[in-house]
Order: C-alpha cells, then sequence, then structure tokens
C-alpha cells in the first residue's frame, strides 16, 4: 500500500515564507525601478533642453515605464505579501500618469507642427 507524500506543515509554512520573500523582493525592485524612471521623466519634463532631440518620445517611454513597473509592484504586492502597503508604487503610478499627461501633450504638438 503507497503512502501519498503530502509535505509536512513545516514544509509548507518554509515555502510560504520563501514565496513571500521572494514576493517582497520583487516589489521592491519594481517599486524603486519606477520611482527612477518616474523621477527621469519628471527631469525630462522640467528641463526638456536635457534631450533636445525625440524629447517627447523618451518622455512618454519613461511614463508607460513608469506605469507598467508600478502597476507590477502593486500586483504583486496584494497578491503575495501580507500587510502589503503600496503607497510608493502609487506614488510612482501617480508620477507615470503625469508624464504621459505632460509628455503626450509635447508630442501631440510636434506631430501638429508637423501637419501644419
Amino acid at each position: 500500500m503507497a503512502r501519498s507524500r503530502r509535505p509536512s506543515a513545516a514544509q509548507r509554512a518554509a515555502e510560504k515564507a520563501e514565496a513571500q520573500a521572494s514576493a517582497r523582493r520583487a516589489v521592491r525592485i519594481c517599486t524603486w525601478a519606477s520611482l527612477v524612471t518616474g523621477a527621469l521623466g519628471i527631469l525630462l519634463l522640467a528641463v526638456p533642453k536635457l534631450l533636445p532631440v525625440g524629447g517627447p518620445w523618451v518622455q512618454l517611454a519613461l511614463g508607460a515605464l513608469t506605469l507598467i513597473l508600478s502597476f507590477r509592484a502593486r500586483a504583486i504586492g496584494m497578491r503575495g505579501v501580507e500587510g502589503f502597503d503600496g503607497r510608493l508604487s502609487l506614488l510612482g503610478a501617480f508620477a507615470g500618469f503625469g508624464i504621459m499627461f505632460f509628455a503626450g501633450q509635447a508630442a501631440f504638438a510636434v506631430l501638429s507642427a508637423i501637419g501644419h
């Protein structure tokens, strides 16, 4: 008679702790990466002469990357981290929306100038 090999309670607890640690690490990486890309995007919005060629397009790419990273951090945190507090990733999301808004206006102005 074969016994089924179910993991013990200690093994399940160790696996859960390892999954939590991995999720916390992923949240931390995504959150800080979104804040860095958000800061770069805001810097380029404030001082557009830093990147004269292709400025609005780089800003749009930074805004999109900021949004993707911050929402990814929030998704991982809500799903895999107990007691997740997503204020920093929310700050990154707000920065991403602001960058997309203002860079979108600049990109539209460039496209309108080309059309006329």
